[in-house]
């Protein structure tokens, strides 16, 4: 039985997973970049941006995905990192003082309903771990539809309900949506999904890495599903 103190403590895990704060959020980024970094780096292959491309990571964390899309990228590049939490803002500013500098890198203190960015300029956009976070995702969906060109495509990096579920800390402050409820949510903010890999671990599947397309950016004769 859960007693009130490990109540407490899980919920400010929770709160802490979801928008890192202060002392104890510097070290939930440092924790974050290690635990995610292989749906981070899944999510970046899966975007394969190009050389000279403009890329946005979305929720960004501890920032391991700023520098994984950064050397994707290149000196002609520019990456936006949005992030809620002013505490990991301030850890990648000082952590890529350099690429800031540079204006390769532009970091956002935003969410994503509501991204400060102008229209139809992103090639890429990837977020992980951050849709439970988030109460109306056809919103924030639609949000991100709008900043991406034609032919830009959205990663998105969400665990599996069912593996978030036997965490303790997922009782509190996450929102745990079945896969099918997050691709009906893209669909209504008009991205179409078009490819899914799934991490997993010792045979069970932890992640799903969906990587999505603007609806419009296919004829109708080559829709996917069609």
């Amino acid at each position: 039985m859960k007693t009130p103190i490990a109540g407490r403590l899980w919920d400010v895990i929770g709160t802490q997973l979801g928008r890192p704060d202060g002392m104890i959020g510097r070290l939930v980024g440092r924790i974050l970049n290690r635990g995610n970094r292989a749906t981070v780096a899944a999510a970046v292959a899966a975007a394969d941006p190009a050389h000279g491309a403009t890329v946005v990571d979305i929720g960004f964390g501890g920032g391991v995905g700023l520098g994984l899309l950064l050397d994707r990228v290149g000196a002609t590049g520019t990456v936006h990192g949005v992030e809620v939490s002013p505490t990991m803002i301030d850890q990648a500013r000082r952590h890529y003082r350099n690429e800031i500098a540079n204006n390769r890198l532009q970091l956002h203190n935003a969410a994503m309903h509501d991204l400060p960015l102008t229209s139809a300029t992103v090639d890429a956009v990837i977020s992980t771990n951050t849709v439970y976070f988030i109460e109306d995702l056809t919103t924030a969906f639609t949000e991100v539809a709008r900043v991406l060109r034609p032919s830009g495509r959205l990663v998105l990096g969400v665990g599996d309900p069912t593996a978030m579920a036997r965490m303790p800390f997922t009782e509190n402050r996450f929102r745990l949506r079945p896969i099918a409820e997050v691709t009906g949510h893209l669909a209504a903010a008009g991205l179409t999904v078009v490819g899914e890999e799934r991490l997993t671990d010792e045979g069970a599947v932890e992640f799903h890495v969906l990587t999505c397309k603007k609806k419009e950016s296919y004829p109708p004769s080559a829709a996917p599903g069609a």
